[in-house]
Protein backbone atom coordinates (compact mmCIF):
# COMPACT_ATOMS: atom_id res chain seq x y z
CA UNK A 1 0.00 0.00 0.00
CA UNK A 2 1.26 3.67 -1.03
CA UNK A 3 1.23 6.43 1.31
CA UNK A 4 -1.31 8.18 -1.28
CA UNK A 5 -3.62 5.21 -0.88
CA UNK A 6 -3.01 5.13 2.81
CA UNK A 7 -3.93 8.56 3.01
CA UNK A 8 -6.91 8.54 0.97
CA UNK A 9 -8.12 5.77 2.80
CA UNK A 10 -8.32 7.44 5.86
CA UNK A 11 -10.33 10.26 5.04
CA UNK A 12 -14.15 10.30 4.80
CA UNK A 13 -16.13 13.39 3.35
CA UNK A 14 -17.93 15.55 5.55
CA UNK A 15 -21.36 13.17 6.53
CA UNK A 16 -24.49 15.49 4.83
CA UNK A 17 -26.81 15.69 7.83
CA UNK A 18 -30.83 14.37 7.39
CA UNK A 19 -31.78 17.58 6.52
CA UNK A 20 -29.85 17.42 3.32
CA UNK A 21 -27.41 20.22 4.75
CA UNK A 22 -23.28 19.82 4.73
CA UNK A 23 -22.17 20.61 8.05
CA UNK A 24 -21.28 24.64 8.32
CA UNK A 25 -17.48 24.55 7.61
CA UNK A 26 -17.93 22.86 4.41
CA UNK A 27 -20.96 24.92 2.92
CA UNK A 28 -20.50 26.91 0.15
CA UNK A 29 -23.34 30.11 0.18
CA UNK A 30 -25.91 27.55 -0.82
CA UNK A 31 -26.33 25.44 2.24
CA UNK A 32 -27.51 22.72 0.32
CA UNK A 33 -23.75 22.52 -1.87
CA UNK A 34 -20.13 21.65 -0.83
CA UNK A 35 -18.34 24.26 -1.05
CA UNK A 36 -14.90 23.63 -3.30
CA UNK A 37 -10.83 23.85 -1.67
CA UNK A 38 -9.78 27.14 -1.10
CA UNK A 39 -7.10 26.27 -3.71
CA UNK A 40 -9.60 25.64 -6.60
CA UNK A 41 -11.47 28.63 -5.92
CA UNK A 42 -8.34 31.07 -6.22
CA UNK A 43 -7.91 28.71 -9.36
CA UNK A 44 -11.41 30.26 -10.93
CA UNK A 45 -10.63 33.52 -10.49
CA UNK A 46 -7.31 33.32 -11.54
CA UNK A 47 -8.61 31.70 -14.81
CA UNK A 48 -11.79 34.20 -15.28
CA UNK A 49 -9.23 36.80 -14.82
CA UNK A 50 -6.26 35.22 -17.13
CA UNK A 51 -9.01 34.76 -19.68
CA UNK A 52 -10.58 38.23 -19.62
CA UNK A 53 -6.78 39.79 -19.83
CA UNK A 54 -5.99 37.49 -22.68
CA UNK A 55 -9.08 38.05 -24.79
CA UNK A 56 -8.96 41.82 -23.86
CA UNK A 57 -5.58 42.38 -25.28
CA UNK A 58 -6.19 40.52 -28.23
CA UNK A 59 -8.96 42.08 -29.23
CA UNK A 60 -8.42 45.76 -28.39
CA UNK A 61 -4.78 46.10 -27.40
CA UNK A 62 -5.59 46.75 -23.17
CA UNK A 63 -8.16 45.63 -20.48
CA UNK A 64 -11.60 46.46 -21.04
CA UNK A 65 -14.93 45.07 -21.31
CA UNK A 66 -14.30 41.59 -21.32
CA UNK A 67 -11.54 41.92 -18.51
CA UNK A 68 -14.12 43.81 -15.97
CA UNK A 69 -16.79 40.95 -16.54
CA UNK A 70 -14.56 37.87 -16.07
CA UNK A 71 -12.67 39.40 -13.14
CA UNK A 72 -15.80 40.07 -11.48
CA UNK A 73 -17.59 37.13 -12.01
CA UNK A 74 -14.30 34.58 -10.56
CA UNK A 75 -14.06 37.10 -7.73
CA UNK A 76 -17.59 36.62 -7.12
CA UNK A 77 -17.62 32.85 -7.99
CA UNK A 78 -14.54 32.34 -5.94
CA UNK A 79 -16.21 33.47 -2.96
CA UNK A 80 -19.53 32.16 -2.84
CA UNK A 81 -18.43 28.59 -3.97
CA UNK A 82 -15.45 28.11 -1.72
CA UNK A 83 -15.94 26.23 1.90
CA UNK A 84 -16.79 28.79 4.62
CA UNK A 85 -13.63 27.71 6.44
CA UNK A 86 -11.86 29.04 3.45
CA UNK A 87 -12.86 32.27 3.15
CA UNK A 88 -10.03 34.61 3.81
CA UNK A 89 -7.88 33.46 0.56
CA UNK A 90 -10.34 34.23 -1.88
CA UNK A 91 -11.63 37.47 0.10
CA UNK A 92 -8.57 38.78 0.13
CA UNK A 93 -7.51 37.60 -3.13
CA UNK A 94 -9.00 40.26 -5.97
CA UNK A 95 -6.25 43.30 -5.58
CA UNK A 96 -3.66 40.50 -6.09
CA UNK A 97 -5.00 38.57 -8.59
CA UNK A 98 -5.01 42.03 -10.43
CA UNK A 99 -1.37 42.78 -9.19
CA UNK A 100 -0.20 39.63 -10.47
CA UNK A 101 -2.32 38.37 -13.71
CA UNK A 102 -2.22 41.85 -15.53
CA UNK A 103 1.09 42.22 -15.40
CA UNK A 104 1.97 38.75 -16.69
CA UNK A 105 -0.29 38.34 -19.47
CA UNK A 106 0.91 41.66 -20.55
CA UNK A 107 4.33 41.03 -20.41
CA UNK A 108 3.55 37.44 -21.73
CA UNK A 109 1.99 39.48 -25.05
CA UNK A 110 4.51 42.11 -25.33
CA UNK A 111 8.43 41.80 -25.52
CA UNK A 112 8.98 45.27 -24.86
CA UNK A 113 11.96 46.00 -22.61
CA UNK A 114 12.87 49.27 -20.56
CA UNK A 115 10.65 51.92 -20.33
CA UNK A 116 8.34 50.79 -22.45
CA UNK A 117 7.75 47.43 -19.94
CA UNK A 118 6.57 49.83 -17.17
CA UNK A 119 4.55 51.74 -19.61
CA UNK A 120 2.57 48.65 -20.83
CA UNK A 121 2.30 47.30 -17.42
CA UNK A 122 1.43 50.77 -15.75
CA UNK A 123 -1.25 51.62 -18.05
CA UNK A 124 -3.62 48.38 -17.98
CA UNK A 125 -3.14 48.33 -14.04
CA UNK A 126 -4.03 51.71 -13.40
CA UNK A 127 -6.83 51.17 -16.13
CA UNK A 128 -8.22 48.82 -14.17
CA UNK A 129 -8.24 50.44 -10.33
CA UNK A 130 -11.73 51.16 -10.44
CA UNK A 131 -13.01 47.77 -11.36
CA UNK A 132 -10.45 46.39 -8.89
CA UNK A 133 -11.97 48.40 -6.08
CA UNK A 134 -15.46 47.55 -7.20
CA UNK A 135 -15.06 43.89 -7.02
CA UNK A 136 -13.15 44.04 -3.29
CA UNK A 137 -15.75 46.23 -1.86
CA UNK A 138 -18.17 42.95 -3.09
CA UNK A 139 -16.40 40.27 -2.40
CA UNK A 140 -15.51 41.16 1.12
CA UNK A 141 -19.36 42.41 1.51
CA UNK A 142 -19.94 38.44 0.19
CA UNK A 143 -17.21 37.17 2.50
CA UNK A 144 -18.49 38.85 5.90
CA UNK A 145 -22.33 37.86 4.94
CA UNK A 146 -21.49 34.43 5.01
CA UNK A 147 -19.48 34.49 8.12
CA UNK A 148 -22.01 36.09 9.90
CA UNK A 149 -25.36 34.56 8.61
CA UNK A 150 -23.73 31.19 7.69
CA UNK A 151 -23.15 29.80 11.58
CA UNK A 152 -24.27 26.81 13.77
CA UNK A 153 -27.61 27.56 15.61
CA UNK A 154 -25.71 27.41 18.86
CA UNK A 155 -23.24 29.71 17.70
CA UNK A 156 -26.17 32.15 17.24
CA UNK A 157 -27.65 31.87 20.83
CA UNK A 158 -24.25 31.59 22.78
CA UNK A 159 -23.38 34.88 20.83
CA UNK A 160 -26.79 36.36 22.02
CA UNK A 161 -26.80 35.17 25.35
CA UNK A 162 -23.44 36.65 26.16
CA UNK A 163 -24.87 40.51 24.84
CA UNK A 164 -27.59 39.82 27.15
CA UNK A 165 -25.42 38.86 30.18
CA UNK A 166 -23.01 42.34 29.44
CA UNK A 167 -26.48 44.09 29.08
CA UNK A 168 -28.00 42.77 32.76
CA UNK A 169 -25.99 43.56 36.58
CA UNK A 170 -24.48 40.92 37.66
CA UNK A 171 -26.56 41.70 41.22
CA UNK A 172 -29.47 43.46 40.98
CA UNK A 173 -29.70 46.84 42.60
CA UNK A 174 -31.18 47.41 46.26
CA UNK A 175 -33.19 50.21 46.78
Amino acid sequence: MTATSARSSTRTPPAVRPTGQWPVDERSMLNSVLGIPPLAALGLAFGFTALGVFVDLQRIGTVGTVFRALYFCGCVLAVTWVRRRNLFGPVVAPPLLLAVAVPAIVLMGDGANGTDTLLIIAAPLVNSFPTMAVTTGVVLVLGLGRLTLQREVSERRDSAAAREATRRPATPRRS
